[in-house]
């Protein structure tokens, strides 16, 4: 697969606070796979080192379904979620996730914890931890003549037939939508922010559905 170009409006995943259960160990959930490994190498390794506190990693698929049945059992063995930012935030809303408490003391470099984050970032649930950015690519072998070069392109089913695979949720593909019908990336957020914005990305994601896997 070749990266072709980078589209996606860079977004926030956060790191959420659960109840923690045991002062000598946190249960840390997140995606798995080579970001997760960078993680343990990025922060729980240096985090165990400094406080002697064990991190033990979890992985999931996103989503809050089995956030959600723990909380009905009882039987919460979460400690922090890094999870989605609209997932966070329906958490927090549902009450599914522990109310932050900024007043904490300094960290290690004397800042207070707020300064170490964007403020746009934290919210009452939790703090954004990264920004990352939704790519699209394209097989080569596949378009040896005319390729691909915009997010217009990927809805363009004449010029380029064949099967699109997107994930299943409207996070970024909203966005895809809006901008290959023509709306500029930075009216694209206020877009979405009105009914007719929203009916119009799924107008526009309707007229590629059958080939989407």
């Amino acid at each position: 697969m070749n990266l072709t170009r980078l589209v996606g409006v860079g977004a926030l995943a956060a790191l959420m606070w659960c109840a923690v259960a045991n002062a000598e160990s946190l249960t840390v959930v997140s995606w798995g796979g080579s970001y997760a490994r960078a993680c343990v190498k990025g922060y729980h390794e240096a985090f165990t080192e400094e406080t002697g506190i064990e991190v033990r990693l979890e992985d999931y698929n996103g989503g809050l379904a089995q956030l959600r049945a723990q909380v009905d059992a009882g039987a919460v063995h979460w400690d922090v979620i890094d999870m989605e930012l609209a997932d966070a935030m329906t958490g927090c809303d549902e009450g599914l996730l522990e109310v932050l408490d900024f007043e904490m003391p300094p960290g290690t470099n004397g800042e207070a914890p707020e300064d170490d984050f964007y403020s746009e970032t934290m919210g009452e649930c939790g703090v954004g931890t990264l920004f990352y950015s939704t790519v699209y690519a394209y097989h080569a072998e596949h378009f040896k003549e005319r390729k691909p070069e915009t997010i217009a392109d990927f809805f363009d089913l004449e010029a380029f037939p064949g099967r699109r695979g997107m994930r299943r949720v409207p996070i970024a593909n909203l966005e895809f939508a809006l901008m290959a019908d023509g709306v500029p990336r930075e009216e694209v957020y206020a877009t979405l922010d009105t009914p007719e914005g929203v009916e119009r990305a799924f107008r526009k994601l309707d007229t590629i559905k059958d080939q989407v896997v």
